[in-house]
């Protein structure tokens, strides 16, 4: 560069260094003003293409993402050069992280997260899971790089494009600003008069139904109104007030004049006690004697409610002795005669469910586990209903463990694996006398024995279910009082390889039809079972108590992660492979939440076969008729299967199968079932009357569990 020398002073010409555009104060403001804006709807645009959501709600989306960017952007104006620096590549990195995880979540667990779940998260011992989150990040490695593009930019060139100066505090404010305008906006289109069973303007109150909040609010908007319900309670799908259940219309139009016109050789058999299965309750003066709301809604609510009824099984089975087992991962669809003989015997010579469901529901396991014990439909959203139960110490009086409690049952459970959703609590609170592994304590007292590592310092992953059933058998087996014994396994757990339990029937499965995913799949979560279940079965009959004891099995969901795995052990599709991942169910064939319960005991002359459309929270209600419990069946959200009332099955997206047909939430449409003929304004009363039946069963539980109901009812003489 030429130069001259002025008086000592050397002096250089040039040209004055450039960078173009970017050098400009207002442009590297607009510039960095943008940045975080954009960022978030950027990365609210990613999450719902990648996962198949509705765009049509892409205004309200993506305006909360305007708003909550202008933030971002006001917050990292004021300072110091470097400290807007450091901000503003932290927080995009940060942000971006946040959208991996939860879509991450979404894909392995097919929920999204909320702030408040974190604790239960953090409480689940996620190293038990390692391998299925890496195999998830490592499938997903284009999709992570595709959200982490702005923060890598930034982090890489934003030193040279944005500079990151000082800028004036009016600036920060006109974005701050620029945060109230574009709120104000979203909360209009919000309240825009939207279709369907679920608009934006129900679920921005609720804390509930959170894939429907990310899809239609945003996932920002869903994490923010989760951390504004730690502080303002959240309201409710249901409304303030109880507005009456409407008249189920009668499954055949035609009968008006009611029983006195019916063939008098359809009438119950005289003998048989057909009276309603309901308590000495009366409902409307629980409702008038409290100031509580929301017990004066279920109070009302229930005295609407038509009950069971008493049937021909009723009391078949007073007084057994009663084991439940709730399976990690099991589908009837891998039951075998040959492979699994003690299975398929137990679910062809019991009872015989055709059309049973373990729809998935919110938190997977512990809520099919809620549906279960409670027969209730757990809250679609935190905190999770049967953690929340042992949290607040509810009273959970129609559980099968305090019905027969009050019986005089010995009560007992069992998990081969650590506490995880607060079992400990909950379980306990339920009144099981709760044995499951415990680090540093395993095998001691109120401590279930796991199998260990040669040394005794790690426990061995999964454990074996016949190795559980084997080592609890003997506190129980030889008593002379009733028992109900709870079983939740562990072996059927995904991800599905030649792991310690799938591997002892390598040889079994070897040449089976299907992937080696697949043969695992069967190996562990099928025959493992079948070899506890027999193991139990030979003890008890060498106990002389297999006959009076009635058997129970369900599984808590299906292996959701690993859908490809049902469709070829039931030789059929149920959708896409992009709509199974995430068991998007706006898009996939409900049967691949079918099942097989099994409801057994040896005692049994015959099969008896169950036609009607059930699922887990119908498993309460029909044992605790079976047993000739007493019971009201109004205040269950499942009904006795063996009645004479409608099959229904509720999915968590509110779907609905029933035994008249199946409704399609995202479509608005109802398709009668094989053999059903309804006129279209027969239809619309039908499916408006049951739409209001299952907003009330999904939405009352956390009222019942948040109030503790029961309590307040039975309290003072439930002891």
């Amino acid at each position: 560069m030429p130069s001259n020398n002025y008086g000592g002073r050397r002096v250089y010409r040039g040209r004055k260094r450039s960078g173009g555009a970017g050098d400009s104060p207002l442009l590297r403001s607009v510039g960095r003003a943008a940045f975080f804006p954009l960022l978030f709807v950027y990365l609210e645009l990613v999450l719902h293409i990648s996962l198949g959501m509705n765009l049509k709600y892409g205004v309200i989306y993506m305006l909360f993402a305007l708003s909550m960017g202008c933030l971002f952007s006001a917050i990292t104006m004021p300072f110091h050069r470097k400290v807007n620096r450091v901000l503003v590549k932290v927080l995009a990195l940060a942000v971006s992280l946040l959208y991996i995880v939860e879509i991450i979540a979404k894909k392995i667990l097919q929920n999204f997260y909320s702030f408040s779940s974190l604790g239960m998260a953090a409480g689940n011992h996620l190293t038990d899971y390692t391998q299925v989150i890496l195999s998830m990040v490592a499938r997903n490695i284009p999709l992570i790089l595709v959200l982490l593009l702005p923060a890598i930019f930034v982090i890489a060139f934003g030193n040279r494009v944005l500079r990151f100066p000082r800028t004036h505090v009016g600036f920060a404010g006109v974005m701050a600003g620029g945060m109230v305008i574009f709120h104000l906006l979203a909360l209009g289109a919000v309240h825009l008069p939207w279709g369907g069973d679920l608009t934006p303007a129900q679920l921005y109150r609720v804390d509930t139904n959170l894939d429907d909040q990310v899809e239609q609010l945003g996932l920002v908007t869903m994490l923010r109104l989760d951390v504004k319900h730690q502080f303002v309670p959240a309201g409710t799908l249901l409304g303030d007030s109880f507005t009456g259940l409407p008249v189920i219309p009668s499954a055949d139009p035609s009968d008006s004049a009611g029983e006195e016109s019916q063939d008098p050789s359809a009438s119950p058999t005289p003998s048989i006690d057909t009276s309603p299965n309901v308590m000495d309750v009366d409902l409307a003066a629980v409702a008038s004697g409290t100031d509580n709301e929301s017990i004066q809604w279920l109070a009302n609510y229930f005295s609407s409610v038509t009950p069971t009824n008493k049937n021909e099984y009723t009391g078949m089975f007073e007084g057994y002795n009663v084991i439940l087992f709730v399976l990690e991962g099991f589908s009837g669809y891998a039951l075998d005669p040959e492979l699994t003989p003690t299975l398929w015997k137990m679910a062809n010579e019991g009872f015989v469910f055709q059309n049973y469901y373990t729809a998935l529901h919110f938190t997977s396991t512990s809520n099919g586990e809620c549906q279960t014990l409670l027969g209730l439909y757990p809250k679609n959203g935190n905190p999770a209903t049967m953690s929340r139960t042992g949290q607040l110490g509810t009273n959970a009086y129609f559980s099968l463990a305090q019905q027969l409690g009050r019986e005089g049952y010995e009560l007992l459970g069992y998990h081969d694996n650590q506490d995880m959703y607060g079992r400990a609590a909950s379980h306990t609170n339920l009144g099981y006398t709760w044995k499951q592994y415990v680090p540093g304590h395993n095998g001691e007292s109120g401590t279930l024995l796991c199998e260990e590592n040669a040394a005794g310092t790690d426990r061995l992953w999964p454990q074996r279910d016949r190795y559980m059933v084997e080592v609890s058998v003997d506190d129980y087996i030889h008593q002379d009082t009733p028992f109900h014994v709870y079983y939740l396994t562990v072996s059927g757990h995904t991800n599905y390889g030649w792991n310690r339990v799938a591997s002892q029937y390598r040889d079994l499965v070897s040449d089976l039809p299907y992937s080696e995913k697949t043969q695992a799949y069967v190996a562990a979560a099928a025959i493992e079972v079948d070899r506890a279940m027999q193991a139990l079965l030979d003890e008890l009959e060498a106990a002389g108590k297999l006959e009076n004891t009635l058997i129970v099995a369900t599984g808590d969901h299906i292996p959701y992660a690993d859908v490809d795995v049902l469709e070829e052990l039931a030789g059929r599709p149920f959708g896409s492979s992009e709509d199974l991942e995430y068991l998007r169910e706006s898009a996939i064939d409900f049967d691949v939440y079918k099942n097989t319960l099994i409801m057994w005991s040896a005692s049994m002359d015959q099969p008896v076969e169950v036609d009607k459309v059930c699922c887990q929270v119908d498993i309460l209600p029909t044992v605790s008729n079976l047993l000739g419990l007493e019971y009201d069946s109004r205040m269950l959200a499942g009904s006795d299967i063996l009645s004479d009332s409608e099959g229904l099955v509720v999915f968590s997206s509110r779907c609905w199968q029933s035994d008249r047909g199946f409704y399609n939430r995202f479509t608005q449409t109802f398709t009668p079932a094989e053999g059903v003929t309804m006129t279209e304004r027969e239809q619309e009363e039908y499916v408006t009357a049951m739409r209001r039946l299952v907003a009330y069963k999904l939405d009352s539980t956390d009222l019942i569990i948040e109030n503790d109901f029961y309590d307040y009812v039975f309290g003072q003489d439930g002891e």
